[in-house]
């Protein structure tokens, strides 16, 4: 029977046994395959018609399906919801009964939803079921995009509420008061309007930093980080703890490190949140790590690798033994290229186990397992049980010491996949970390099966690129000629509005792969230093990182700078 208790209209539908197990199965699959809504993929299949499934939901909240009607949605019910509510939580009123708002969602089966809702509406709700597209299409006519409060109106009237912060001024940090102004509507709202606006901006990472004097918000884009307009500083502390209460933290532990996560649904995306809080000396420093869900391809042959990369990629990750590496500094993408290597190989006759400092992205039918060091659950542990788990395939989040080095070239040795990554600048120094670590060369060269080093650099922007002509010192920090270059064009981003006058808009990654031939494992045998196995693997045909860079500077998707700056 499959498992569908975290889906709640899959359950319900169980529950009444209107669609039996194998039919829940191929849903279940293809919700998780095409990241589709629920409704939409049994209304495809034929299963159940809409009417039966909105009277499902509506039954077990006991409320009523309706339809929504323009002529009760008036500008008074409209007002009742505010417009970065309705696109945040997907809702819309339809309907205002003696002070009571009856309020329909696209996702009313969410109680997390339903609760966060109850924050920024004034009035009392009653919740209706209705269709969720036809909601879809009141949310776009009654709250258009950037109509209603913006970032700098939001500003202006937290900065207007004289009595929150005369209130905050005489708040005692460790009382428990904090909680009730962090539920605050105004900070609710606020919280939301940061979120909403950094997945908008495709921020990676949004950063809360108190200062002595001020209380910065910075959202990262492209691997650069751009400061917000910072609201007031006594806003700090509610906002951190709004944040932390989202993120189910102790509210009232300032002292220490926290970790959470936050799932949310903005504006019809389900995106993860990762949350690290630091204490400082002015107050808590908040980072928001981003996993857009909506945004992220985890398709092998999405990520941009050159055909002469991907196939042998595909032809490595297929082996039935041996250790496959991923190298890069942080935030070049290697936990991506990881979990696409694990989709690409992920079939039903294989078992797959990951061991995760954190878990970033729930991969359907592949056992994921965070490290927890509080609790003694380090690396090295969890591999020493996988072993024992049966697995084909292990994924290993980081080859950080010797020991877990050591446990992962058992793990190969004995017939696995291993699958992990090391932080080093380019794929022949990965030889010469392991060595270093204190890892045997003969174990080493016999389980290696290939190093792929990857940056992640900004591509130019579509709508400003323009062309120009390379300068001497550009042509020789790249070690070419006027001769070599001949009469290609080089490009950059003047700024527009579409990039934020940065020039820039996306990523791609440059890459460069080492194969572990026969030469190669000889070299490794005979402690060879970095440079001489890349040398060898150059003259075997290996395309360095910085050559690749180059294809896209000749394509014309990235600068020099970036070229030069991660090569």
């Amino acid at each position: 029977m499959p498992d569908v208790s975290a889906n709640p209209l899959l359950s319900l539908i169980r529950e009444r046994g209107l669609i039996d197990d194998l039919q829940l199965e191929e849903v279940s699959q293809e919700i998780a395959r095409s990241g589709k809504p629920t409704i939409q993929v049994i209304l495809d299949y034929g299963f159940l018609d809409l009417d039966s499934i909105l009277q499902i939901m509506a039954d077990h909240l006991g409320t009523s399906v309706v339809e929504l009607s323009d002529s009760e949605m008036t500008p008074e019910v409209i007002a009742t919801i505010p417009p970065e509510s309705a696109r945040m939580y997907q809702c819309v009123p339809v309907g205002l009964y003696g002070g009571t708002v009856q309020v329909a969602l696209v996702d009313p089966l969410n109680p997390s939803v339903v609760d966060e809702l109850g924050f920024t509406v004034k009035n009392p709700m009653q919740l209706v079921v209705a269709d969720p597209t036809a909601i879809l299409k009141a949310i776009d006519k009654h709250y258009p995009a950037n109509v209603g409060l913006g970032y700098a109106d939001m500003l202006k009237e937290l900065g207007g509420e004289a009595d929150l912060a005369a209130e905050l001024s005489d708040v005692d940090p460790l009382a428990h008061r904090i909680d009730e102004i962090a539920n605050d509507a105004p900070i609710v709202k606020f919280v939301n309007l940061i979120l909403m606006q950094a997945v908008q901006d495709r921020a990676s990472d949004i950063h809360f930093e108190p200062f002595e004097d001020e209380f910065k918000i910075r959202y990262r884009v492209d691997g650069a980080l751009y400061e917000m307009t910072p609201p007031p500083k006594h806003l700090a502390m509610p906002i951190t703890s709004r944040i932390k209460i989202m993120a189910n933290l102790n509210i009232s532990e300032r002292r220490l490190p926290q970790d959470g996560r936050i799932s949310l649904n903005i504006g019809g995306r389900q995106v993860d949140l990762r949350v690290s809080t630091l204490p400082t000396a002015f107050g808590e420093s908040v980072v928001l790590r981003i996993l857009d869900r909506a945004a992220m391809s985890l398709e092998l042959s999405s990520l941009g690798l050159p055909k002469g990369i991907l196939d042998p990629i595909t032809e490595l990750i297929n082996q039935p033994n041996g250790i496959f590496v991923v190298t890069g500094p942080t935030g070049s993408g290697k936990t991506t290229t990881l979990y696409s290597c694990l989709r690409e190989i992920n079939v039903p006759d294989s078992k797959l186990l990951t061991v995760e400092d954190p878990v970033e992205f729930d991969i359907d039918g592949i056992m994921q397992v965070p490290v927890n060091e509080s609790l003694g659950m380090t690396f090295a542990k969890a591999l020493r049980a996988f072993l024992r788990q049966d697995p084909d395939i292990i994924m290993l989040g980081e080859m950080r010491d010797l020991e877990t080095s050591q446990i992962a070239i058992q793990a190969s040795l004995t017939g696995h996949l291993v699958l992990s990554t090391l932080h080093t600048n380019d794929a022949s120094g990965a030889v010469t970390r392991l060595v270093d670590m204190g890892v045997e060369p003969f174990l080493i060269s016999s389980t290696l099966l290939g190093v792929l080093a990857q940056r992640l650099v900004r591509t130019i922007c579509k709508n400003c690129r323009t062309s120009f002509e390379p300068t001497e010192n550009q042509l020789s920090l790249l070690n070419l000629s006027p001769h070599e270059l001949g009469d290609r064009a080089f490009y950059y981003g003047r700024g527009c509005g579409t990039c934020n006058d940065t020039g820039y808009r996306g990523r791609k990654g440059i890459f460069e792969l080492l194969v572990i031939s026969d030469p190669i494992r000889n070299l490794i045998n005979e402690r060879a230093p970095t440079l001489v196995v890349r040398q060898k693997a150059i003259e075997q045909g290996m395309v360095t990182i910085r050559s690749d860079g180059m294809r896209g500077i000749f394509d014309g998707v990235i600068t020099v700078e970036e070229v030069v700056k991660y090569t």
